[in-house]
Parts: structure tokens; sequence; C-alpha cells
């Protein structure tokens, strides 16, 4: 029998948790200069050091996600909630008494694998508390609170020393771990654990025909939500330049009206697919937008500063079906492996950015288009292929969860 309050708890700390997720997952971005400036790294190596940085911790993420997702299935959704959160509020803590760069790359690839697992667990055990016909308004809720984390991290960092903010995370990360205590495992799980059949094996996602076409699927629909984040708004100053407009936008002030508009795009598209009862046409719909807004980017649009911050704001409500993303995900698989395709999904996703980056690279000189010319060679193919994928999907909404693959 469903439990309202089970899976209101559940809710609540999901999205506290992924709130303190998102909050550190941005906010190295935010602090990379003054905190690169206070361990004594030279102005030149910025740039080398941020990036070994922050793919230390992409790595850490991808390492993660399917370390956390193989243990949701075998020891169960909590166990990944508190560990994750364990792991990455320590790092939280640990980063903000960094002296070096291997000190602090070190750091990161731990926070890395700690941040990989919050949000997977929290969204499948969300999942399979609620009503098949009511929980996308429990997963949109989540989303839309953890990505608040974002705004948060940018106002923290800019009013407070940057190992201060680091502090901030990792208390409030050690704070959720009280509420945690409270929260009841999924029923569904605990159904499944009972069983002999095999839990959380990754590769079982990959050797059968139609459940690697299910999972490939899902995470490339998602990519280009980090192709906006990770390339257009994230090398903005680079873009503007190249454009020859009369401004160049801050990458951090993009990033915070970018995330502004994403939390009222996940509210939108997991109310629209609540409301239309469809997870696939609600993601075409906001993959329409998203080709839209990145339309309006390439053909500046935005003629002013405060023009192409609107636009960034934009640009972040049009990719805000991340929502419906990981809810359709954990929609996708039986309960032996919801929480591995839930967990590792998204962290492909955001390890995208990786290839995404090389290729973006790789266009700009190496195919001579220039940084306009490779930035929306990029976007052709990732939003083109991501509509494929959307074709080839299921329709998940009101699906029964409780099976087994």
């Amino acid at each position: 029998m469903l439990d309202r309050r089970a899976a209101n708890l559940a809710i609540l700390v999901a999205a506290l948790g992924y709130f303190v997720d998102i909050y550190d997952l941005i906010l190295f971005s935010v602090v990379r200069v003054r905190s690169l400036v206070a361990i004594g790294v030279p102005e030149d190596q910025f740039l080398d050091a941020g990036v070994r940085l922050l793919n230390l911790q992409r790595f850490g993420m991808l390492v993660g996600g399917i370390l956390w997702g193989v243990l949701g299935d075998r020891r169960g959704r909590l166990s990944v909630l508190f560990g994750s959160i364990l792991m990455y509020s320590v790092a939280n803590l640990a980063n903000a008494m960094v002296t070096s760069v291997p000190m602090y790359g070190a750091l990161r690839f731990i926070a890395g694998i700690g941040l990989a697992g919050e949000l997977g667990a929290g969204i499948t055990l969300v999942a399979e508390l609620m009503h098949r016909q009511s929980r996308g308004y429990g997963t949109t809720l989540v989303a839309s609170v953890g990505i608040l984390g974002a705004i948060a991290a940018e106002l923290v960092a800019e009013n407070f020393d940057w190992r201060v903010a680091y502090v901030v995370g990792g208390v409030l990360g050690l704070a959720l771990l009280v509420l945690r205590v409270s929260v009841r495992e999924s029923h569904m799980f605990q159904q499944t654990k009972a069983t002999t059949v095999a839990r959380g094996n990754f590769l079982a996602l990959l050797t059968n025909r139609g459940r690697v076409v299910r999972y490939l699927a899902v995470i490339m629909v998602a990519v280009p939500i980090w192709y906006v984040i990770g390339i257009l708004v994230t090398f903005a100053p680079e873009f503007t330049k190249a454009m020859g407009l009369s401004y160049t936008p801050s990458a951090g002030r993009a990033i915070l009206w970018l995330y502004a508009g994403l939390v009222v795009g996940d509210l939108a598209s997991g109310l629209l697919s609540q409301w239309i009862r469809s997870r696939r046409k609600a993601i075409a719909l906001f993959l329409a937008l998203t080709v839209a807004g990145c339309a309006a980017y390439f053909l500046q649009v935005a003629t002013t500063l405060t023009g192409f911050y609107v636009l960034c704001a934009a640009m972040g409500f049009t990719i805000g079906y991340w929502a419906v993303f990981i809810t359709m995900a954990a929609e996708q698989f039986g309960t032996n492996l919801r929480a591995t395709a839930t967990t590792t999904a998204p962290n492909f996703v955001r390890g995208a950015v990786v290839p995404m980056t090389w290729a973006f690279q790789t266009c700009r000189d190496g195919a001579g288009l220039g940084v306009v010319g490779g930035g929306l060679a990029v976007g052709v193919i990732v939003l083109g292929i991501a509509v494929l994928a959307l074709v080839g999907l299921d329709e998940t909404f009101g699906k029964d969860l409780d099976y087994v693959e």
C-alpha cells in the first residue's frame, strides 16, 4: 500500500539532497579562479589547471554513477542516499582546506563520486513510493528544488570567501543526514530483494539489445541540456567575442541566469507531462524550444549584455526537461536495474561534456570552422541525435513499475 507520508518525506530528502548536489557541482566553476589564486597557481596556468580539475570531477561522477547505481539495486536506495550525501559533504569540507592542485584534484574526484549517487537514488525511491499517475509531480519537485542549488552557489560564492562557500555545502549535506534517518525504503525494492533475481548488474544494460537501445536513447535525449550548459553558456565570452558583439558576458552570471530559467523550465515540463499524460510529448516540445533557443543564440538576437542574460534565462527554460528525462529514465527499467539506470544515465549525460568539448575544439581548429562554426556543428549533431533517440523511446506515463527485467 502506498504511504503518502513516506513519499512526501522521500521527496523532501531527495530534493534537498539534490540541492546540495547541484550547489557543489556548480560551486567549483564559480570559485575556480579565486581558489587557484589562493593556493598559488600562476595566472597562465588557470585554464589548464581548471580543465584538469573539472575533468577529474567528471571522471569521479562517471565512476560514482556506476558504483552507486549498482549499490542502489543491490543494497537499497536508502544506502546510496546516505553514502553519497556523506561522501560529498565530507569532500566539500575538505575542499575548504586544499593547499595544492594535486590535493584539490583528489578531492574533486572524491566529491564527483559522491555527487553521482544522490539524484538517481532519490528519483528511484520517489518514483517507487508514489502512485503511478502522480509520481511525475514528486520527481519534478525534486529536480526543480535541486536546480536552485546552482543559484545558491553563485550567491554564496559572491558574498563569502571561497573556503566558506565549500564549508557551507558540507554543513548543509551533513545536516541533511538527520532527515534521511526517517526515510522508508521502497517496498518494490524489498520485494525484489527477497527473490533470487539478479540485481544491479550494470552489464545487463549493455548485453541485451532492447535494453541497450533504451538506455542509450534515454541518455542521448538529454545531451542537448549539457550542450547548452557546457558549451554555449560556459564559453559565452569566447562566442560573443567571435561573433563580434560589443559586450563580453560573465560566464558565472550567464550560468546564474541559465539556471534561473532552468528551475522554471523543470517545473513547466514536469507539470506539462502530467497534464498531457505524456513524457515523450513534453520532451518533444522542449527539444523544439531548445532548437529555437540555440538558433536565437547563433543568430545574435541579443544585441545588449542585458539581452544576452535574458536569452540565457530563456535557454535555461528550454532545456528544463531534465525533470522529465530523469523520470523517464526511472520508468524505462525494472526494479532490479532501475537504480543502476537512473543513477548512471544523468552522469553519462553530464560526462558527455568531455567528448562534446573535444568535438567543439576539433571542429573549431582541425576543421577550420572557428568558434561559431564549431559550436554550431556540434549543436546540429547533438540535437539531431536527441530527436532520433526520442522517436525510439516508448511512452512511460502511468507505467506500473512493479516488475523486473
